[in-house]
This record gives structure tokens, C-alpha cells and sequence, in this order.
């Protein structure tokens, strides 16, 4: 991985973290995810018509990538019901690149190198060592299967979206495509779950929701973009650095508490970035 594809990433990781801020500072989680999914469709729409066409062979996995998004954002709208930022994030992103290091050893094309998984094994166990505080705190561990599960759907959706991403030879135009389904599976979803009194009322929610949406699809589209040029494991490894940005997000901003428990954590997060440098 070259530097410049490096700092995309850890572009990409920012941004990413950014927009889940977005959805924990909603008064209402789903409406808030609502409005980004809502605008996540018209960023598609617009992205697609700016776009090649992608190749037919891509939608089997624009559908399924669709699909799995749909359960990717209600595990997590789920899990930030019940818990702070700085503690659903890390365990619904820390878990995400330990499953696709596993499954996409015996399945992926790509070849990783012994320091590359090195790297995603540190930045694994700083991962959960930020994740740990929820056993020790007071929180709610009920965020613990919601958050699980919406690392199992990461971990899902990376792989399809690698490989679907190399199918389409349109990774942008793929991407457009991902957020309009995936836009408006969740929409419809909710809609037909809690009704129309889900929707929000305040410009407010809707500037900060497309303002959210528009920083998903930077690091959604940054991400496939680098994955059709490194490794997908790596790729996938090195964007949980959203996680760092995650933590001093939710302590800046939301004044979250910070110890030496989380500061380590972070501490085995960059070290698992060199690592993956070497």
C-alpha cells in the first residue's frame, strides 16, 4: 500500500466517524439514520447518472451489498440507542476486521503478509481493549449483540463490496449504486416499522443528515476505491482507525470520559498501523 492510498484511508476513517457522530447526536437514533439513508439516495442517484454504467455481472452483488446494509445500520442504530459512541463504535468496528482476516484467508484472492496480519492482530487487541470498558462501567450491556451483529454485517458487506467493486469496473458508479439500495431498504423499513411520526421535523436533523450522508459516502467510496488496488483485509484493517477518531470525537465533542485503559487502547491502534507500513 502506497502512502498516498494510506492517507485516503485514514481520510476515509475520519469521515467515517463523523458520520456516526451524526447518527448518536439525534435526539431520535433511527430518525436521524433515516434522514442519512434518505439522502444517501439521492447522492446515488446523482452519482449514478454522472457514471459509466457498471457491468452487468456487479449487481448480484449490489443486491446482496444492498441487503446487508439494511442489517448493518439497524444493528448499529440499535446499539447507539443503548450505548455512548465511544463504546458501541470500537466493538461494531473492532470485530469487523478479525472476521474478514479469517474468512478472507481461505476465500479472498489477495495475498497478505505475515506482518500485514501481524498489524491487523494489534490493532485487533487495541480494538478490544477500548471495547473492555463496557463490562467495567454501568452502561447498558444490552448494545453488546446489537453491536456484534453489526460487525458481523461489516465484515460481510467488506468482502461482498471488494469483490463487487472489481466486478462492476466502476467502483464510484458501484458505490452510488450501494447507497441507493441500501438507502432505500433501511427507509422503507423503518417507515413501515414506527410509521411516518419517525421522520423528523427540524431542518436541523436534515442538514446534519445529509451533511452525515455526504461524509458516508467519502469514506465508503474512498474505502472501495483502495480496495481495488491493496489487499481488502488491510484496507479493511486500517480504516478502523475510525475508531481512534471515534474516541476523541466522543471525548471533544461529546465529553466522554478518557482513562488509560482507552488512551492504551489507542496506543495499539497506531502501533497496528505501522505494522501494517512495515
Amino acid at each position: 500500500m502506497t502512502t498516498g492510498l494510506m492517507a485516503a484511508v485514514l481520510v476515509a476513517a475520519f469521515l467515517h466517524a463523523s458520520w456516526n457522530a451524526v447518527v448518536k447526536v439525534g435526539t431520535s437514533k433511527i430518525g436521524a439514520m433515516l434522514v442519512v439513508s434518505v439522502a444517501e439516495i439521492v447522492i446515488g442517484a446523482l452519482v449514478v447518472l454522472l457514471r459509466p454504467p457498471v457491468a452487468p455481472a456487479a449487481w448480484p452483488w449490489i443486491v446482496a451489498a444492498s441487503c446487508t446494509h439494511l442489517c448493518y445500520k439497524s444493528f448499529l442504530t440499535f446499539a447507539y440507542e443503548r450505548g455512548d459512541l465511544s463504546r458501541v463504535y470500537p466493538i461494531a468496528r473492532g470485530a469487523a476486521p478479525m472476521l474478514v482476516a479469517l474468512v478472507g484467508a481461505a476465500t479472498l484472492p489477495d495475498a497478505v503478509s505475515g506482518h500485514e496480519y501481524a498489524g491487523i492482530l494489534v490493532l485487533g487487541l487495541g480494538i478490544l481493549l477500548m471495547a473492555r470498558g463496557v463490562f467495567r462501567s454501568q452502561e447498558d450491556r444490552r448494545l453488546l449483540p446489537f453491536a456484534l451483529g453489526s460487525a458481523l454485517a461489516t465484515a460481510t458487506y467488506t468482502m461482498i463490496d471488494g469483490l463487487g467493486a472489481r466486478t462492476s469496473g466502476e467502483a464510484v458508479g458501484y458505490v452510488g449504486w450501494i447507497f441507493i439500495g441500501g438507502g432505500a431498504l433501511f427507509s422503507a423499513a423503518m417507515l413501515l416499522w414506527k410509521g411516518p411520526g419517525v421522520i423528523p421535523r427540524q431542518p436541523r436533523d436534515w442538514l446534519m443528515g445529509t451533511a452525515g450522508s455526504v461524509a458516508s459516502y467519502g469514506a465508503y467510496g474512498v474505502s472501495i476505491w483502495a480496495m481495488t488496488l491493496a489487499p481488502i483485509a488491510v484496507v479493511a484493517a486500517l480504516r478502523e482507525t475510525s475508531i481512534l477518531f471515534a474516541v476523541l470525537i466522543g471525548w471533544l465533542v461529546f465529553g466522554e470520559r478518557m482513562d488509560a485503559l482507552k488512551w492504551t487502547a489507542v496506543a495499539l491502534i497506531v502501533s497496528g498501523v505501522v505494522l501494517t507500513r512495515l
